[in-house]
């Protein structure tokens, strides 16, 4: 299915470039903390354009995952990045992953993979219909904003699982935007149509604003902080999008068991991974294999 192989590119993209801009926002001072300034900052750092250039990769990916796939089949698969980039960043670095990061890993991919089977998305449309973006568009910005002011009020951990969260409720927008937009390439004018669109530039405009918002999630705390929100919510928030916004459908009922213990083993598995030295941007490459203690 190539909405799935597209969203699985999508997902190591993702999780390589978060580790990046990770990495580079340790060394933002805090002053700069909300502020346009950061992103200047951030710009003279080459680990940061790494991880921007692999956030254009992923960009390209998931717009042909959404343009062939229901949404809620496609953002759910993005919980696979974070354990599948350090799955390759232990390779890369030949360090020797501990047990508890591979039962991280089973359990990020059990819950997938639970998830999935249970809700069992689908159906839909490729467009919204109406006036629908109207209601969708003011509800994500109140949302938005009451996170952004309950992060500004606080410090440290709470500001970064704010503004993490903030910014997944950002991306799912975007990602919504981005497969209706995509649906233009269907119509008779093709190219055209996409280009005359509104969605497709509230597409750029709501991933510039995700981006700003996850820079200073960044920056603000640690990553054990910010991914779980970061996944999690852009899952959720995206599953929302795709049924009421495209009319796809999920199982409920008594399937609403096995979805909650596949949350679950995402959320423990995203907890226990984020902690990680590799997540972390701390480990080293060692002269020979080590374990990471």
């Amino acid at each position: 299915m190539i909405s799935v192989l597209f969203a699985v590119l999508t997902a190591l993209s993702n999780g390589a470039a978060s580790v990046l801009q990770r990495r580079a926002a340790l060394n933002v001072p805090d002053s700069e903390a909300m502020r346009v300034s950061l992103i200047g900052h951030l710009l003279r750092q080459k680990v940061w354009l790494a991880g921007i250039a692999l956030v254009v990769v992923a960009a390209v990916c998931q717009a042909v995952a959404l343009a062939t796939g229901p949404i809620a089949v496609v953002q759910p698969i993005f919980v696979i990045e974070l354990p599948a980039t350090l799955l390759m960043a232990g390779f890369v670095m030949r360090v020797r992953l501990p047990r508890a990061v591979w039962f991280s890993v089973a359990a990020v991919t059990a819950g997938l993979a639970l998830g999935m089977a249970s809700a069992a998305p689908g159906g839909g449309t490729a467009t919204v219909h109406g006036a629908a973006w109207i209601p969708a568009l003011l509800l994500t910005g109140l949302f938005e904003a009451a996170l952004i002011a309950g992060a500004l009020a606080t410090r440290g951990n709470p500001r970064a699982a704010l503004l993490g969260l903030a910014a997944a409720a950002g991306y799912a927008l975007t990602a919504a935007l981005m497969k209706d937009a995509m649906a233009r390439l269907s119509d008779g004018d093709g190219v055209v149509a996409l280009l005359g669109s509104w969605q497709l530039y509230a597409t750029a405009t709501a991933g510039v604003g995700a981006l700003f918002l996850l820079q200073n999630a960044l920056q603000a705390g640690t990553l054990v902080a910010v991914q779980p929100c970061l996944t999690l919510g852009d899952a959720m928030i995206s599953v929302l999008y795709g049924v009421t916004l495209f009319g796809e459908e999920l199982r409920t009922g008594w399937w609403l068991v096995p979805e909650l213990l596949a949350l679950a083993l995402i959320a423990a598995g995203c907890v226990e991974l984020a902690r990680s030295p590799l997540a972390s941007g701390n480990a080293t490459a060692p002269s020979r294999v080590r374990r990471v203690k």
